[in-house]
C-alpha cells in the first residue's frame, strides 16, 4: 500500500453549542450524523422566528458556553451564568435559518430575557429538535445526505495550522497583528499540512478506536465575522481584505474561502482527540 500524500495531527477540537456565540475547545469529541455532540444545538433567534448571528450582533462573541455533565452554562460580561440543561426542552417552534424552515423547541423566558437584557433586542432561545432532518446540500455532498443542526449548512470545519500561519505572515507584512483560529470557527484544526492543504484533499482517514473517515466537500466561503475580535467584539476589515488579495475560490463564484466543510463518511460514535493522526490523499477529481 503506498504511503498517504499528507500526514497531519489533530492539534484542537472545538465544539460551539450556541450557534454564533463562543466556542469550547475540548480535549476530544463525539462524533454523532450532525457533526459533534452538541455542536450548534442552540440559536438565538429573534421576534420572527429568524436566526441572528455575529453578523447583526457582534457582541455574541462574548458569550462563552461552558459544558458541564447534564448543562450548558452561559457566561458574559455584567450577566448572571445562565444554566441550560441539555435534556430540558420547552415549547415546539418553527424557527429559519438561511433558507431552511427548522422544527425547534423554545428555551423559555429565562432564556429569552437573558439574552434579550444581553444583546438590547428582543430574542428567543431555541434547541434543535433532534427529530427533525436537515441536510448538507446534496449538489456539494454528490448525493449524500448529511445531516446538520444549526451550522450554516454542513456537519464540520476542517482548517489546517498551516493556512493560518500564512494569513499571519501576510498581516505582519502590512503591519498587522496576528490572528488566532477561533475568528474562523473550526470543529477540527490539523496541524501539519501546507497552506490550504485542505482544499486539495480527499478523504480524510482518522486514527481513532475505529477509523473515522470524513470528506471535505464545500470550501468556506466567509462573511464578515473572522473581521470579529472574539475577545473584545470589536470588527477591523483587516482580515478579509488580507484574505481577498489571495483567497478568491472559483469554486464558490469568486466567494473568499478559508478551511473546508466536511462530512461524516464513517466512524459515527467514535471520538476524536487532540493527538490523532490524520491521512488523506491528495483529489485531483
Amino acid at each position: 500500500m503506498s504511503s498517504p500524500d499528507v500526514t497531519a495531527t489533530i492539534s484542537r477540537l472545538f465544539i460551539y453549542p450556541v450557534k454564533s456565540c463562543a466556542g469550547v475547545e475540548v480535549r476530544e469529541a463525539v462524533l454523532t450524523e450532525t457533526g459533534f455532540d452538541l455542536d450548534r444545538a442552540w440559536m438565538v433567534v429573534d421576534e420572527h422566528g429568524e436566526f441572528v448571528t455575529q453578523r447583526e450582533l457582534p457582541r455574541m462573541a462574548l458569550v462563552k458556553p461552558q459544558l458541564k455533565h447534564s448543562d450548558v452554562v452561559l457566561r458574559a460580561p455584567g450577566m448572571l451564568a445562565l444554566h441550560l440543561s441539555i435534556d430540558t426542552v420547552e415549547e415546539p417552534v418553527k424557527v429559519r435559518v438561511w433558507d431552511d424552515e427548522v422544527a425547534a423547541y423554545d428555551m423559555g423566558d429565562v432564556a429569552a430575557q437573558w439574552f434579550t437584557d444581553f444583546l438590547g433586542q428582543k430574542l428567543r432561545l431555541v434547541r434543535f429538535d433532534p427529530e427533525h432532518k436537515r441536510t448538507s446540500n446534496m449538489k456539494w455532498t454528490g448525493g449524500v445526505e448529511a445531516l446538520n443542526q444549526f451550522s450554516d449548512g454542513y456537519p464540520l470545519l476542517v482548517i489546517g495550522d498551516g493556512s493560518l500561519e500564512q494569513l499571519n505572515e501576510k498581516l505582519a507584512k502590512a503591519g498587522q497583528a496576528p490572528v488566532g483560529i477561533e475568528r474562523f470557527r473550526p470543529n477540527i484544526v490539523l496541524q501539519g499540512l501546507q497552506p490550504h492543504d485542505e482544499d486539495r484533499v480527499g478523504l480524510l482517514r482518522v486514527a481513532a478506536d475505529e477509523e473515522v473517515q470524513l470528506r471535505p466537500v464545500k470550501p468556506c466561503p466567509r462573511c464578515p465575522i473572522p473581521n470579529i475580535d472574539p475577545a473584545t467584539a470589536e470588527s477591523n476589515p483587516v482580515v478579509l481584505d488580507t484574505l481577498q488579495t489571495y483567497r478568491a475560490d472559483p469554486r464558490v463564484d469568486g466567494g473568499i474561502t478559508f478551511g473546508m466543510n466536511a462530512i461524516v463518511v464513517q466512524g459515527l460514535e467514535q471520538a476524536l482527540r487532540v493527538g490523532q493522526k490524520v491521512t488523506a490523499d491528495y483529489d485531483f477529481g
